[in-house]
């Protein structure tokens, strides 16, 4: 499978993964649903998709993992503070071509 296509399908799965649970309430109850637990359940099933999708990502796409490690704790260390998503990605890409290069250097 080439990339463009992997890639299609990744985005066609995730819309669906995650276009399901929020629709089938929808269509299956009438009211509003009272359950806090369930309520939540929808609520949260977007976030842990993209998270299952992105973690793996991050740490298959730089060459060490220590790399990966510093560039996702200054990510999640900035998204944390509230910073912008430009300086998250920017801050966190920083770190890993930062980290990189010291490894390298060694």
């Amino acid at each position: 499978m080439d990339q463009s296509s992997y890639l299609a399908a990744a985005i066609a799965t995730m819309a669906v993964v995650t276009y399901i649970p929020r629709v089938l309430p929808l269509v299956l109850v009438r009211g509003r649903i009272q359950s806090t637990c369930v309520r939540s359940f929808l609520y949260y099933v977007p976030y842990a998709v993209l998270s299952g999708m992105t973690i793996p990502a991050i740490f298959s796409a730089t060459s060490t993992p220590v790399s990966a490690t510093a560039g996702l704790l200054v990510a999640v260390g900035l998204g944390l503070s509230g910073r912008t998503l430009l300086t998250v990605a920017l801050g966190a890409s920083g770190t890993v071509w930062l980290v990189e290069r010291l490894i390298s250097s060694l």
